[in-house]
C-alpha cells in the first residue's frame, strides 16, 4: 500500500496528497507532518538517531520520532501509530504542545518542508526500534538536550529539533510545557483535537 503524505497550500490547508516515497526532492513541497518528544518513566526525553539509510537527514540525532498522517487521520491517533512503527512504544498522555510549528531544511539536496505540530507523550518499558527507521535511541535529561541545542554542541542534531527546543525552552522541563491551543493547529490537522 502507498503511504501518502496530505499537501499543504501556504495557510495550512489540504490541497492535495502525494506519495511519501515521491515527496521528499530538491523542491519538496509544503505538507503535513509531527513532531514527538516520549518522556520516559524516570522523567528523561528519548532521543533517537536516524537511520544511516533514510532518504532525508540519515544518521542525525533528533527528537523520539517523526511521522505524517495519513489522509483523514487525526494528529493524536498519527502519532500513537508512529509510535509503535517507528519505536516499538505505546505512547501514552499524547499531548500537543507546538501547535503552529512549521521548518524548511536542507542537506544534500533533499528538502523538509513542513507544517510540523510538536506533541509530547509518555511511554512505559524500552523501546525497540524498527532498524529501517531508527540506527540509536539514547534517553537524556531535558538540560542535555537543551544545552547540546543551544551551544551546538550535540553532534548532527537535526535542524527542526534545534528549532523546537529553542521555543520550548522558555517552558523549561517537559513536565511543565503547556498544552498548545489546537485552534492554531494549521487547518488541515483540525480533525479531532
Amino acid at each position: 500500500m502507498t503511504e501518502l503524505v496530505v499537501l499543504l497550500d501556504p495557510h495550512g490547508s489540504a490541497i492535495g496528497t502525494a506519495a511519501k516515497s515521491e515527496v521528499h526532492h530538491a523542491e519538496t513541497p509544503l505538507h503535513l507532518a509531527f513532531s514527538c518528544y516520549v518522556v520516559d518513566d524516570d522523567g528523561r526525553l528519548l532521543m533517537t538517531r536516524r537511520a544511516a539509510h533514510k532518504r532525508t537527514f540519515p544518521g542525525v540525532w533528533t527528537n523520539s520520532f517523526c511521522g505524517h498522517p495519513a489522509p483523514g487521520e487525526a494528529l493524536d491517533e498519527a502519532v500513537v501509530r508512529r509510535g509503535r512503527q517507528e519505536l516499538g512504544l505505546d505512547v501514552g498522555s499524547v499531548r500537543l504542545v507546538l501547535p503552529g510549528f512549521r521548518y524548511r531544511a536542507e542537506q544534500d539536496g533533499v528538502v523538509e518542508h513542513e507544517m510540523c505540530p510538536v506533541f509530547v507523550a509518555t511511554a512505559t518499558g524500552a523501546p525497540e526500534p524498527d532498524p529501517a527507521e531508527v540506527d540509536d535511541v539514547r534517553a537524556v535529561p531535558w538540560a542535555t538536550l537543551h544545552d547540546g541545542a543551544r551551544q551546538g554542541s550535540w553532534p548532527e542534531l537535526s535542524p527542526w529539533c534545534v528549532e523546537q527546543v529553542a521555543q520550548l525552552a522558555v517552558h523549561g522541563d517537559p513536565a511543565r510545557w503547556p498544552t498548545g491551543d489546537p485552534s492554531a493547529l494549521p487547518p488541515a490537522a483540525r480533525l479531532s483535537l
